[in-house]
């Protein structure tokens, strides 16, 4: 994977802008952003009587800032994709955090076991709390956010979440909840979960915003049976702009992040890589940037391995 019709100077200024990961470093001479602020808050969402915990990442400078929201594994919290929601806040983008109470970490924290986990992943009502989670969210942004500049990220059941919020259809329908929601602009789904009892080209016809999907060559689910090779299939199988990466040697809880869960990688690199693209992505789509999109066209050479898949598709 080469980049030769990215000029030197140009990846430098690149890979400036992004600054997402310690892999993208500002360019020689030029200072480090300062850290961005977190502020941690609970929003109450009264039609449902439903108290979503908030971890917010909000870059230097003055706003409105393009906006991300962040979705948890089944077992985490807003406290998890810190690489993630930590780079994109560096890079100029407010990171919203949401918790997901019924499917984050009071599944385990208090003696609860894999049963707890897997009676959660299973259930409609959880699931779809996570979507009325995210709507109430876009209702109710805070004022650092830019409402034109959205997008969604999400690891797992995150990854869940993003891809029906971008209009995977949902067996039964969605609810009175008007799928895709037109107000996210792209989404991030790492760790990307097939759909269950459709056929692909109907699960995935909903998808109009760009996505961003990345695996890992040993992606398998152990509560949900997906095996590694499945996970592609949501990028195949649709004809929305977006890429496909796919790290070799990645398992499941290499893209996680929850405190505490203890080393879950092999490679050290999986983090940082896996936020420069997100960067890149979200630069490329939500921003505009054509440096970015032509980095990514060209195999995005810093940050993918001889042995990793790439795809792009109309970016």
């Amino acid at each position: 994977m080469t980049g030769e019709g990215l000029t030197t100077g140009g990846r430098r200024a690149l890979l400036g802008a992004l600054a997402a990961a310690p892999l993208l470093r500002p360019a020689p001479g030029e200072a480090a952003p300062p850290p961005p602020a977190e502020s941690e808050t609970h929003w109450r969402d009264p039609a449902r009587d439903r108290e979503i915990p908030v971890l917010l990442r909000i870059p230097a400078g003055r706003g409105p800032f393009p906006t991300v929201l962040l979705s948890h594994g089944l077992g985490g919290s807003r406290h998890g994709l810190a690489y993630l929601g930590g780079a994109l806040a560096r890079a100029g983008f407010l990171a919203i955090h949401l918790q997901h109470p019924g499917s984050d970490d009071s599944l385990w924290r208090h003696g609860g076991d894999r049963m707890a986990l897997a009676a959660a992943a299973f259930d409609v009502n959880v699931a779809l709390d996570r979507l009325y989670d995210v709507r109430f969210a876009l209702d109710n942004l805070p004022p650092q956010a830019d409402p034109g500049r959205l997008a969604i990220a999400g690891h797992s059941f995150g990854a869940w979440t993003v891809q029906a919020m971008l209009g995977q259809r949902l067996p039964g329908g969605d609810r009175g909840l008007n799928l895709p929601d037109p107000r996210l602009k792209a989404g991030i789904a790492l760790s990307p979960i097939p759909a269950q009892g459709l056929l692909p080209r109907l699960a995935y016809a909903g998808f109009v915003a760009p996505m961003l999907h990345v695996t890992g060559s040993n992606d398998d689910g152990w509560i949900e049976g997906v095996r590694a090779a499945q996970r592609r299939e949501p990028f195949e199988a649709a004809r929305n702009p977006g890429a496909l990466a796919v790290l070799n040697g990645a398992v499941h809880a290499s893209f996680a992040d929850e405190p505490g869960a203890g080393a879950r990688w092999s490679d050290p690199t999986y983090h940082g890589r896996t936020a420069g693209l997100a960067t890149a992505f979200l630069r490329a789509t939500l921003l505009g940037d054509a440096a970015a999109a032509r980095f990514l066209r060209e195999g995005a050479p810093d940050l993918l391995h001889p042995h990793d898949v790439w795809e792009t598709r109309s970016l």
